[in-house]
């Protein structure tokens, strides 16, 4: 990298990938994945982030995020993040805001190990070659026959823990829960560990309820029982319960992390609405420090360089819906075997992916580029 190196290009895109059928939680149901993608520019090296957010986004990052980046120099990605993060003061710096900065961020990494010419877990100092993955799909849409093809199909990539979905209806069907989870039990014969997500479905009550049984059944994890935002909640049900409680994925700033980590077993970073590489190695370190383990939640192709530079990573969510979005946007997308997700080209520089043709996902016509010239 020469001290003349400069951001001179940022591309920014609002995608729409429509999901096979309609899909539910225990509280949202959906028929789409959002994608906001950038692309930085220095001369002719490309640098590439995404989020998984509303087209929103993108206009907050050509109007406010891209002026602090473009004809900046590409040298110190933390500082451009300082820069992004105090322009976002009056628009709040959580939801999509983070998320936008989150692509920013996450590009401007790519780039610098590109022009650094070196793999970006190397940059940080690669630890381990693989990083284990648990399955995670099992939405409350699916039949009984789709999540049994679900379960296999995990079993066969060699997954040792793998998670489905609770709360069916704001926590108003726990019979069909209970049922659902004792299938994949059954099925998974001791062979995995069973998870499961209620996406803050339940009442308090009820979640100590659903989580006595799921003790009784074998369950190892419970995923956001209450709302994220009922901390109280959230450390009732984790010195009451025997399988874990986990939740943060809606962390944005280290205050978040903090706090979260005061009140589950296991907190969850996701590297696309935490501040990209830059707020989620803080936060995770803010983890490590007060010896919460911490799960990357799901966006698995770009935890993939965290997981590799961080020992202490328990895990990345290998979700259905992003696994199959990222088959179709970006070319290097990781693969899993052995329950292990490994780079597709280890020596690569950068996160080591490219952004393929997905001009037919774009939505109407959301594609903006902001230049720089000396």
């Amino acid at each position: 990298m020469t001290p003349a190196a400069v951001v001179d290009q940022l591309e920014v895109r609002a995608l729409s990938f429509p999901t096979p059928a309609p899909e539910s939680d225990g509280t949202l149901t959906w028929d789409h994945t959002g994608v906001v993608t950038v692309e930085v520019r220095s001369g002719s090296v490309i640098g590439l982030g995404w989020s998984y957010t509303a087209p929103a986004a993108a206009e907050i990052i050509r109007s406010v995020l891209a002026p602090e980046v473009v004809g900046e120099q590409p040298t110190s990605p933390a500082r451009s993040w300082e820069r992004m993060h105090r322009a976002c003061r009056n628009l709040g710096t959580r939801g999509v805001v983070m998320a936008a900065i989150s692509a920013v961020d996450i590009a401007l990494w790519d780039l610098r190990s590109k022009l650094l010419g070196m793999p970006l877990a190397d940059l940080w100092g690669t630890h381990r070659e693989v990083v284990p993955v648990y399955g995670s799909g099992g939405f409350t849409s699916l039949t009984t026959e789709q999540l049994d093809e679900q379960v296999e199909g995990w079993l066969s990539a060699g997954c040792s823990a793998m998670k489905l979905k609770i709360g069916e209806d704001w926590g108003h069907n726990v019979t069909r829960d209970l049922d659902r989870t004792a299938r994949v039990l059954a099925r998974v014969h001791g062979d995995a560990q069973v998870m499961v997500d209620a996406n803050g479905g339940y009442s308090r009550r009820e979640a100590m309820r659903v989580g006595q049984d799921l003790d009784l059944l074998g369950v190892s994890w419970f995923e956001e029982p209450v709302s994220s935002d009922d901390g109280d909640g959230l450390r009732q049900l984790r010195d009451a319960l025997n399988c874990e409680v986990a939740a943060g994925e809606y962390i944005a700033e280290i205050s978040d992390a903090r706090a979260m980590c005061d009140v589950v077993d296991c907190v969850q970073l996701d590297v696309t609405r935490c501040g990209g590489y830059t707020g989620w190695r803080r936060c995770a370190a803010y983890a490590h420090a007060a010896r919460v383990p911490v799960s990357a939640h799901c966006a698995p192709a770009l935890h993939l360089p965290l997981g590799l530079a961080d020992p202490a990573l328990r895990n990345i969510e290998w979700f259905s819906d992003h696994v199959a979005l990222e088959e179709q946007m970006i070319e290097g997308a990781p693969v899993v075997r052995g329950g292990r997700m490994a780079a597709a080209s280890p020596e690569a520089s950068g996160h080591g992916y490219r952004l393929k043709d997905v001009s037919r996902f774009v939505v109407d016509g959301v594609l903006d580029t902001v230049s720089w010239s000396s």
